[in-house]
C-alpha cells in the first residue's frame, strides 16, 4: 500500500479571509462599512435636516438626489472597470463620497444639501460597481456567494451602532456632525485599500465588444436615464401645485427614462425576458419596495408616534440585522435561484403590510421593529441571490456592464419609490394625521411592487 497522493485529498475552497483573498476582502469590507454608516445615519437625522433647512417638501428628493447621481455613475464606473480595471473607479468613488459628506455637513440651504447628496451619490455609485467587478474577477466561482454575503454582513456593525450614534450626535452637537464625523474614516480606508487596488490594474480589464460596451453611447444613455428620472420626480412632485407644467415634465422625464433604460439594461429587460434580463430587473423591484418604506419609517415614527431620534432609528437597525442574517443563510444553503428570490420578495411584502400598523391609532409604533427584521431578512436572502445569479449568467467581458445594470435598477428603484413617496406626502399634507395617511398609502404601493416580484421571480431561470 502507498500513502494517498495530494491529488486524492478533497478540494476545500479557500475562505474569503484566507491568504489568497484576505487583502481584497478587507479593502471591500472597509469601504462598505464606511458607506453603510452614512446610509444608516442619514435616514435617522433626515427629519431634523428637513426642518432646519426648511426642506420638508424636499424630503424625498434628498434621498433621490443621491440615488440618481449614483445611477449615472454606476454606468460610467462599469464601463471604466471593463476597459481600465476596477482600481481607479473604486478609489475615485471613495474620494468623491468623502467630499460629498463634507459638503453636506456645511450645507446652509436645501439646495446646497441636495448638491452634496448628489456628490455623495457619484462616489457611492462608482465604489459599488467597482466592488462587484472586483468580486467577480478576484474570487473563484464557489467563493463568490460568501463574498457577497460578507458585503451584506459589513452592514451589521453600522446597523447596530449607526442609528444610535447618529441620534446621539444629532441631539448633542447637531446633525452636521453626523456627516463631519464620517469624513476622517476615509484616511484609514484608503491606506488599507492600497494593496487591494493594485490587484485591479488595467491589465486585468476585459473590454467587451457589445453595444453596452461603447463609452459614448452608454454615457448618453446614463445621462438620459438619470436626467429623465430627475425630471420625472420633479414633475410628479409639482403635479398638485402646477398640473400643466408638471405633466409635461413628467411625460418628458418618462420618455427619457425609457430611452436610457432600453440601452443600459440587458436586451429584453423591459419585456421581462427570461434569464439575465429579469434577474437584473428583480434588483429594482426589491430596492423600490424596501427603501420606499424604509426612508419614511423615521418620519412616521417621529411625527405620528412622537418617537425621539434614537428610538426611531431602532427599526432601521433591526432591518439591517435581518438583512445580514438573510444574506448569511443564503450563502450556506443551496437551492434554485428563482425560489430563493420569491421567498425574499414574499418576506418583504408581509413585512410592509405589518409595518402599516405602526401608524394606526391604538397600535404601538414598536411593531415596526419585528416587521423590519422580516423585511431585512427578505432583502438579504433575495438580493444576495440576485447578485450571485447575475454574475453567473454574465459573460466575463460583460461583468462590468451587468454590474452597472444591477446598480442602475437598484438605484432607480429606490430613487423613484422614495421620490414618489415624498410627492405623496406633499400632496396629502404635513400634519401628524396626514403623514400617517401618507405612510399608509406609500406602504400599500410598495407592497404591490414586492408582490409583483414574487410573481415574476420564476422568469430568472
Amino acid at each position: 500500500m502507498t500513502a494517498p497522493k495530494a491529488l486524492d485529498a478533497p478540494h476545500k475552497p479557500a475562505g474569503i479571509l484566507g491568504p489568497e483573498y484576505r487583502t481584497a476582502t478587507l479593502g471591500i469590507l472597509l469601504v462598505v462599512t464606511l458607506i453603510a454608516f452614512e446610509g444608516m445615519s442619514v435616514g435617522v437625522v433626515m427629519p431634523d435636516i428637513a426642518k432646519e433647512l426648511d426642506a420638508l417638501d424636499l424630503y424625498g428628493l434628498s434621498f433621490s438626489a443621491f440615488l440618481i447621481a449614483s445611477l449615472f455613475m454606476n454606468v460610467v464606473a462599469g464601463l471604466w472597470s471593463d476597459r481600465r480595471g476596477y482600481a481607479l473607479p473604486f478609489l475615485a468613488g471613495v474620494v468623491l463620497f468623502a467630499i460629498g459628506m463634507a459638503l453636506a455637513g456645511a450645507a446652509g440651504s436645501a439646495e446646497m444639501f441636495l448638491v452634496a447628496r448628489a456628490v455623495q451619490g457619484l462616489g457611492g455609485g462608482a465604489s459599488i460597481v467597482a466592488l462587484y467587478v472586483m468580486i467577480a474577477r478576484v474570487y473563484a466561482m464557489e467563493v463568490r456567494p460568501k463574498a457577497f454575503a460578507a458585503v451584506s454582513a459589513a452592514w451589521v456593525v453600522p446597523a447596530m451602532v449607526g442609528p444610535s450614534v447618529a441620534g446621539f450626535v444629532g441631539e448633542q452637537w447637531g446633525w452636521r456632525y453626523v456627516f463631519y464625523g464620517i469624513v476622517p474614516l476615509v484616511v484609514p480606508a484608503l491606506v488599507m485599500l492600497v494593496p487591494a487596488l493594485r490587484m485591479g490594474s488595467a491589465s486585468d480589464a476585459r473590454p467587451g465588444t457589445g453595444p453596452r460596451s461603447r463609452p459614448v453611447e452608454m454615457t448618453l444613455a446614463a445621462t438620459a436615464t438619470a436626467g429623465g428620472a430627475g425630471l420625472l420626480l420633479h414633475g410628479v412632485d409639482r403635479l398638485h401645485a402646477k398640473a400643466g407644467e408638471a405633466s409635461v415634465e413628467t411625460v418628458v422625464g418618462l420618455a427619457l427614462l425609457v430611452y436610457g433604460l432600453y440601452r443600459l439594461l440587458p436586451p429584453g429587460a423591459l419585456r421581462f425576458r427570461r434569464g439575465l434580463a429579469t434577474t437584473v430587473l428583480m434588483r429594482g423591484f426589491f430596492s423600490a419596495s424596501f427603501f420606499g418604506v424604509n426612508a419614511y419609517i423615521p418620519l412616521a415614527l417621529q411625527d405620528v408616534k412622537s418617537f425621539d431620534i434614537k428610538s426611531a432609528g431602532i427599526a432601521l437597525t433591526t432591518g439591517a440585522l435581518g438583512w445580514s442574517a438573510g444574506s448569511f443563510l443564503q450563502s450556506r444553503r443551496a437551492g434554485e435561484a428563482h425560489k430563493r428570490i420569491r421567498l425574499g420578495a414574499g418576506c418583504v411584502t408581509v413585512a410592509i403590510l405589518i409595518c402599516m400598523l405602526s401608524v394606526v391609532p391604538g397600535v404601538t409604533g414598536w411593531i415596526s421593529v419585528p416587521a423590519w427584521i422580516v423585511a431585512g431578512f427578505g432583502m438579504g436572502f433575495g438580493l444576495t441571490t440576485i447578485s450571485v445569479t447575475a454574475m453567473k449568467q454574465s459573460p466575463v467581458h460583460e461583468q462590468g456592464a451587468n454590474s452597472a445594470a444591477l446598480s442602475v435598477t437598484d438605484q432607480l428603484g429606490s430613487a423613484l419609490s422614495i421620490g414618489i413617496g415624498g410627492a405623496l406626502v406633499n400632496v396629502i399634507g404635513h400634519s401628524s394625521s396626514q403623514i400617517a395617511t401618507g405612510f399608509l398609502v406609500i406602504c400599500a404601493l410598495m407592497a404591490v411592487i414586492s408582490l409583483s416580484a414574487t410573481l415574476l421571480a420564476g422568469r430568472v431561470r
